[in-house]
């Protein structure tokens, strides 16, 4: 069970991603530097996804004196596909053109990336390598998510400016909100997930006791 809402989380969190980029209000600082080398580069989005998930498993590797985490390749492997999925399938249904559209498409592009994201965490098995760096900052700087996720947000938008990636309105909300909706997501994941995942993970144990 625990897998199912690992890759529904993700393919929730991309939904949401597809939905800011289509929003053409600004994505948030990592998606615009995935989309700047995807227009400047080439590649796909997800490619890049990929591309640089190999870059902070490296990085993260060096941060918490371990081996590197190979599972969160897997992630963002799904992750980079899930991106690509979406965004061939919403290219045609959802191109808002009026600022109030564009504004809806924005918010429910957030709400469902803080969504997706508290999900597949909460399942504790291989985080995108971001996410992961995000929980590696938290620990080491004894903040709170909010703090950690910012603190990426703005190294990642200093990049994607280089890059003339899709900054607006959009990035600076995701900048000062993007950290916020994850924490409030996070214990409503947790409430609902873990009597799911803790029985999930028990039942087999209780059907040999029984036998």
């Amino acid at each position: 069970m625990k897998y199912v809402f690992y890759v529904l989380g993700i393919l929730t969190f991309t939904l949401g991603i597809s939905f800011t980029i289509q929003s053409d209000l600004g994505t948030s600082p990592f998606d615009a530097l995935l989309v700047g080398l995807s227009v400047n580069v080439g590649l796909t989005v997800g490619s890049w996804e990929i591309i640089i998930a190999l870059i902070l498993i490296g990085c993260n590797s060096f941060l918490k004196r371990q081996r590197p985490e190979i599972l969160g390749l897997l992630t963002a492997f799904i992750t980079g596909v899930g991106i690509d999925m979406w965004l061939l399938l919403l290219h045609n249904w959802i191109t808002p053109e009026l600022w109030y559209s564009k504004v809806i498409c924005f918010g429910i592009g957030m709400v469902v990336i803080g969504l997706g994201t508290a999900t597949y965490l909460h399942t504790n098995f291989a985080p995108i390598p971001v996410d992961r760096l995000t929980l590696i900052i938290q620990e080491l700087t004894r903040t709170n998510i909010f703090f950690s996720r910012t603190f990426i947000y703005l190294a990642f938008l200093i990049m994607a400016l280089i890059l003339n990636g899709p900054i607006g309105v959009g990035t600076l909300l995701t900048v000062c909100l993007g950290g916020l909706i994850l924490n409030y997501f996070m214990p409503y994941t947790e409430k609902v997930l873990d009597p799911i995942l803790t029985h999930s993970s028990t039942s087999p144990t209780s059907d040999k006791d029984s036998v």
